[in-house]
């Protein structure tokens, strides 16, 4: 087994320090970053020392996984403003996120790979993965059922309230499928 990579010994502050200037930084200044990273561990009397190598290898691998859950973010957001899914969006928003996260990032690398390069144990999971926020679909089911249901609410309360009549809130009911 491969010794551990020295950002992976940095203590956890100072590795959330490290993300957030890889980030304030747009993943550049690396050999700066390794000064004042050198400095800080000085500072706190740590033996440890990082080069800007590995802080940059480090910084590469931390973007494209910022990168891979801002692509899915975004992606989540549109598909659940299209689809009408605010509420469940609010109740399931992180683990959602998660999980679309690493399904994208799987699909992507798979994606790129060959026929006879692509891992059999990694489709399992990736469908697993998929299985688990298509199960998602009963909550979406649930919150049209709501929204269908607030729907023909309003069609009755136009209905007696006299701004519409009765045949009219019945062809507008077939017209959206919830006669």
């Amino acid at each position: 087994m491969p010794p551990p990579r020295k950002i992976d010994l940095l203590p956890p502050e100072l590795r959330d320090w490290l993300r957030d200037e890889l980030r304030d930084r747009g993943f550049a200044g690396y050999e700066d970053l390794a000064e004042r990273l050198n400095f800080r561990l000085e500072e706190e009397g740590l033996e440890l020392r990082i080069r800007k190598s590995a802080i940059h290898a480090y910084g590469v691998e931390y973007e494209a996984m910022v990168k891979a859950q801002e692509e899915a973010s975004a992606w989540a957001v549109g598909w659940m403003q299209d689809e009408g899914l605010a509420d469940e969006a609010k109740r399931h928003s992180v683990l959602f996120q998660m999980i679309t996260t690493l399904a994208f990032k799987v699909m992507k690398s798979q994606a790129l790979k060959e026929g006879d390069e692509i891992d059999p144990k990694e489709l399992h999971f990736l469908g697993r993965m998929l299985k688990d926020v298509m199960s998602s679909s009963g909550i979406r089911e649930q919150t049209i059922a709501a929204d269908r249901k607030a729907q023909a609410a309003k069609l009755e309360a136009a209905v007696v309230s006299g701004d519409i009549d009765a045949e009219a809130a019945a062809k507008a009911r077939r017209i959206m499928g919830f006669a």
